[in-house]
């Protein structure tokens, strides 16, 4: 996908799914991609904490993860390893506050990818949107196993990084959000959610994504 395309799709997006290591198996993780993408994800990301470049090239050609997310017109970013995403060919890179700058990204990455940062608190938002990212995660909003010892930032603040940020690029809320929490989480303010956990374990991932993705259907 040309990076215009990539930015179109980034713009439109309202669900971004994760496909994490922590929570799926080696074995199933072509299935478990295949009903993510089949549910209506948006973006996904292959998150594999604990691994290293290699294995992460290695486990998504073996589960052709990018084939199915081109085959779904869906964009497939890799978390944390720049160099992954660049042998791999995939559509963009995620990085944490501690992962160095975009500037340092890009001279791996080039410019045809889309980046996006983690941000904790509305001064890492505004930070991220004013240093060229294409967009952003915002969160956890609530404590998460994926964040072990990271308290939630709450609710308060989306509403006015949504305002202040994501009228310029997309802001995607994180951390913890379930089903049960995702009315709350809207009714904050919030226009995209990343969900992990609830889709990941989901007795039927399929049908609870989509269930989902009808959830955010009348969101702008």
């Amino acid at each position: 996908m040309s990076r215009g395309n990539l930015i179109k799709r980034l713009h439109r997006a309202q669900l971004y799914g994760i496909l994490d290591t922590g929570y799926v198996k080696e074995s199933a993780m072509q299935e478990v991609t295949a009903s993510l993408l089949e549910g209506g994800v948006d973006v996904l990301q292959f998150r594999a904490k604990g691994y290293d470049s290699a294995d992460v090239i290695k486990l998504i050609k073996k589960a052709g993860i990018l084939d199915l997310c081109h085959t779904h017109d869906v964009p497939l970013i890799i978390n944390d390893f720049p160099s992954a995403a660049v042998e791999l060919g995939a559509d963009g890179l995620h990085i944490g506050q501690d992962d160095g700058s975009l500037e340092a990204a890009r001279v791996i990455v080039g410019s045809g990818m889309i980046v996006g940062r983690s941000t904790h608190s509305p001064e890492q938002a505004v930070a991220a949107m004013r240093e060229g990212f294409d967009y952003i995660g915002f969160g956890p909003l609530f404590p998460t196993p994926t964040k072990q010892g990271r308290p939630g930032i709450g609710l308060e603040d989306i509403a006015d990084v949504q305002s202040e940020v994501g009228k310029h690029i997309p802001v995607f809320c994180i951390g913890g959000i379930t089903v049960g929490t995702l009315d709350a989480v809207l009714a904050a303010g919030a226009r995209r959610v990343v969900i992990v956990s609830a889709l990941l374990q989901a007795d039927n991932i399929t049908t609870t994504t989509r269930s989902v993705r009808n959830q955010l259907k009348h969101l702008t």
